[in-house]
């Protein structure tokens, strides 16, 4: 492995522009990105509906950087950093796997360089200053119009909902979200500096007066001091990946409740220091990808070149009506029953006038004739299809991946449309998202939502873009329906604000803020040897 010095100085990033956490990992100044001005090109990776027969989106990711590195081509990668939830939770790390993942693994996965307990921090100083405000009644908020919660940045269902006693004769309900979920975690990751980072913490809404109006964090006048607990969490992180591939990781929101994207200042990075950048929209297209394109590319002017959309033979028999159980068998049909799901992500994809290439993430058990149906249905759609080796293989396994990735990419990119106007009225908007990447017949709002966006849209709330808070293992908001849905409806039960983060989040079925873990947790797993090493986490 490089030294991050030497990595950075690849990359032509001066040593003045970097913060070393050791050898291996650096924060990057902003100054790094001011003196660039040749952007490279994004590829965006996403995938089909996930399943427990794993994808592996982030691999992928890693192998085609890797892939494009070994035809010479100057590449790098812009990832979001891993929750602890998940870590010590169901999903375990994500820093990939095999020959295709982020070094150094443990450290990424779990503290890091510390940008998580900042985001946490400063989220939990906004609601301790809020309480206290009440307490000596020195804000115009009302009790019951609070809406800022605390975070932590563990699973735990027991503080979704909590009473909170800030010592006066009343006890009013608050709770805890993730902290992947938190308005600032967003913030960080569509700042573009530091100017524009102090007034999207200004203009957070943490509630509002009985007369219904908003109350911003710029009221509590603390925000020099949220600033300076988020200094260093909004610089990049530099890392690598076990070939040498630069990786810039920051920032980490949930795609199923949050909008699923790394921060904007880490792809800037990786485009202004490599000629290809690729980056991944978390989980699936219906969820990160669409939100990383009306969300993250509408307000940062991003424009990617190309969507690649990994899917693995296993999760393809899935939504084809197999059993988990019986993924190792050999079964075409199932795959191409499954098809279903990939044709709704690839016509979504499709829409953005944007080239797509379909990467089959190989697993041994896979057969020829059921990859052979994937790369039928490719070629019936004319769309780019690839064997991905990459946690096999490495880089080595990535190269067919990055030789079709390329040979798609078209000498002028168009303009990127978004999937809808911001002047549209909320409900159409909704609409819109849930027609064009789920394939839904509509979108009902329950009584509690339509009070809900009646209070925001009357605030002056309305014109920003939708998050949808939606299950990611289903293409509707039922997680038990694999495949492609049919004749279904999205139904809204509540939105919630995040105007520093510059849109509105629309709540659908069961999706919770704050997940639960498992009945076995990866925690169980994780051990530290006398060595020191850190042993147990999966995905790593």
């Amino acid at each position: 492995m490089k030294t991050i010095s030497s990595l950075a100085q690849e990359l032509g990033i001066a040593p003045e522009h970097l913060h070393l956490f050791g050898n291996d990992k650096a924060k990057v100044s902003l100054a790094a990105l001011a003196e660039k001005n040749s952007p490279g090109r994004l590829i965006l990776v996403s995938a089909i509906t996930p399943t427990p027969a794993g994808e592996g989106k982030t691999v992928t990711s890693i192998g085609l950087a890797q892939g494009l590195r070994q035809l010479g081509k100057k590449a790098a990668l812009a990832l979001r950093q891993p929750s602890m939830g998940p870590v010590f939770g169901r999903k375990g790390g994500a820093t990939g796997g095999g020959k295709s993942t982020l070094q150094p693994a443990e450290e990424i996965n779990l503290h890091f360089t510390g940008d998580f307990h900042a985001i946490t921090s400063t989220h939990n100083l906004l609601a301790a200053v809020i309480d206290n405000q009440l307490h000596f009644q020195q804000t115009r908020l009302s009790p019951a119009g609070v809406l800022w919660k605390r975070v932590l940045d563990v699973n735990d269902r027991a503080l979704r909902r909590i009473e909170l006693d800030t010592g006066g004769p009343d006890v009013r309900a608050g709770g805890f979200d993730i902290t992947a979920a938190s308005e600032i975690m967003a913030i960080l990751c569509l700042a573009s500096s530091y100017e524009d980072l102090r007034a999207r913490l200004d203009r957070i809404v943490v509630g509002f007066t009985d007369a219904g109006e908003p109350v911003t964090a710029k009221e509590f006048h603390i925000t020099g001091s949220l600033m300076a607990l988020l200094r260093d969490a909004l610089l990049p992180n530099l890392v690598q990946s076990c070939e040498g591939v630069p990786a810039f990781i920051h920032g980490g929101p949930f795609a199923n409740i949050a909008h699923g994207c790394n921060s904007v200042l880490a792809t800037r990075l990786a485009l202004a220091h490599a000629d290809y950048a690729v980056t991944e929209a978390g989980f699936a297209f219906d969820l990160g990808g669409e939100k990383f394109l009306d969300i993250k590319c509408r307000q940062a002017g991003l424009h990617p070149d190309a969507i690649v959309l990994v899917a693995t033979i296993r999760a393809l028999k899935m939504h084809g009506g197999a059993a988990l159980a019986d993924l190792a068998a050999p079964d075409p049909l199932a795959v191409e029953r499954g098809l279903d799901n990939l044709r709704q992500h690839v016509a979504a994809a499709r829409s953005f006038l944007r080239p797509v290439t379909v990467a089959i993430n190989q697993f041994p058990a896979d057969t020829a004739e059921e990859i052979a149906v994937v790369r039928d249905f490719c070629a019936e759609e004319k769309i780019g299809c690839a064997l991905s080796q990459v946690f096999a293989e490495g880089g080595p396994g990535g190269i067919s991946l990055a030789e079709t990735v390329l040979a798609s990419l078209p000498e002028t990119t168009p303009p990127l449309a978004p999937a809808y106007s911001l002047d549209a009225p909320v409900p159409d908007k909704l609409a819109a998202i849930a027609g064009r990447f789920y394939g839904a017949a509509g979108v009902d709002l329950t009584p509690q939502a339509a009070k809900r966006l009646q209070t925001f849209v009357q605030a002056g709330f309305g014109n920003l873009p939708v998050c949808m808070a939606k299950t990611q293992n289903s293409l509707s908001d039922d997680p038990k329906k694999l495949g492609r849905p049919r004749n279904f409806r999205i139904t809204v039960r509540d939105f919630e604000i995040a105007a520093g983060a510059g849109f509105l989040v629309a709540l659908t079925g069961q999706m919770l803020r704050m997940p639960a873990l498992p009945r076995q947790p990866a925690a169980t797993q994780i051990d530290l040897a006398d060595s020191g090493h850190i042993t147990g986490i999966m995905g790593t």
